[in-house]
């Protein structure tokens, strides 16, 4: 594993500490008594599951995965612990997806809907990145602050200017001065106001007037500290609007991590990237396998 690998591992298992801690306590305890697996045991795996914001379908699924496994196997608490990251493992692999921005067209065009959002497409590539969130001035602000600190062109109208506008006006200039890819922010939280998913659907129709096929990508960016209701914005969203990618950020934000699986097991859209940190590097791709083993509080022996 190269060293670039481990910080972002150690990063994850840090930032999914307090999801991790609480599993592993309720593992401890559930598990501590070295004996046979048993169906009392499983009703309590499937609890916690369910309490760490699995929610009861994903809770339900790996607990059969896990019986599986482990069904009348004397069992310690790391022999738990792998199990059980295998089976979370297992669910989430075939919703793990692919942000490669600079394997596309250019530019590539990115629309970032739901929370406000932010992207690291990758060193020594030409970036503009364009705040369309034009209602609030300190969302601005942040993104500014974010393109400074990536090394990205920085885009923006003053409050209350039309989104849709500013949108088409960076498609057009990246194609003009040779970007490699240009990241569009949308106004956040719009799932209860009709009036600004109607400016997220002219801001996709105008973009396409500079290239019919932008964006070429559609990113969710959901907020996992809101457990649950992450589920309602990607319902929302996702019958809305063209999602191609899900980002979840704030993983280190919460207890219940574990949110992440009932959304990919919801979205018909991968899991791209996800965020544990405020930094630049703290928002990586989607590792299915990195991420179980973080969730479970295994925070050694993993190889990519």
């Amino acid at each position: 594993m190269t060293q670039q690998k481990k910080g972002w591992f150690q990063r994850l298992t840090d930032g999914l500490s307090r999801s991790s801690k609480a599993m592993g306590d309720q593992v401890a305890e559930a598990f501590g008594v070295r004996k046979p697996l048993d169906q009392e045991q499983l009703d309590q795996l499937e609890e916690m599951l369910i309490e760490a914001d699995l929610g009861p379908a994903a809770a339900e699924t790996i607990t059969e995965r896990f019986k599986a496994l482990r069904f009348g196997k004397e069992s310690n608490e790391r022999e738990v612990k792998e199990a059980l990251a295998e089976a979370v493992a297992a669910e989430l692999i075939p919703r793990q997806g692919r942000f490669d921005p600079l394997s596309g067209p250019k530019p590539f065009v990115v629309l970032f809907i739901g929370v406000n959002g932010s992207g690291k497409t990758g060193r020594g590539a030409k970036v503009l990145i364009a705040a369309g969130d034009t209602f609030r001035a300190a969302a601005v602000e942040q993104l500014k602050i974010w393109s400074d600190r990536a090394g990205a062109d920085f885009m923006s109208k003053e409050t209350g200017a039309d989104a849709a506008a500013l949108a088409y006006e960076a498609v057009e200039r990246a194609k003009a001065e040779n970007y490699d890819v240009v990241l569009i922010d949308t106004a956040g939280r719009l799932q209860n106001k009709q009036g600004l998913m109607d400016e997220l659907l002219k801001v996709i129709r105008v973009v396409k007037k500079v290239d019919a096929d932008a964006p070429h990508e559609t990113l969710l960016v959901l907020d996992a500290t809101v457990g649950r209701n992450a589920l309602a914005q990607e319902k929302v969203f996702g019958n809305s609007v063209g999602v191609s990618g899900v980002v979840m950020t704030k993983l280190d934000g919460t207890a219940r991590g574990g949110v992440l699986v009932p959304v990919a097991q919801a979205s018909d859209s991968p899991i791209v990237l996800i965020g544990v940190g405020e930094g630049i590097d703290d928002l990586q791709p989607f590792d299915a396998k990195a991420f179980s083993r973080s969730l479970v509080g295994l925070d050694e022996g993993f190889s990519a």
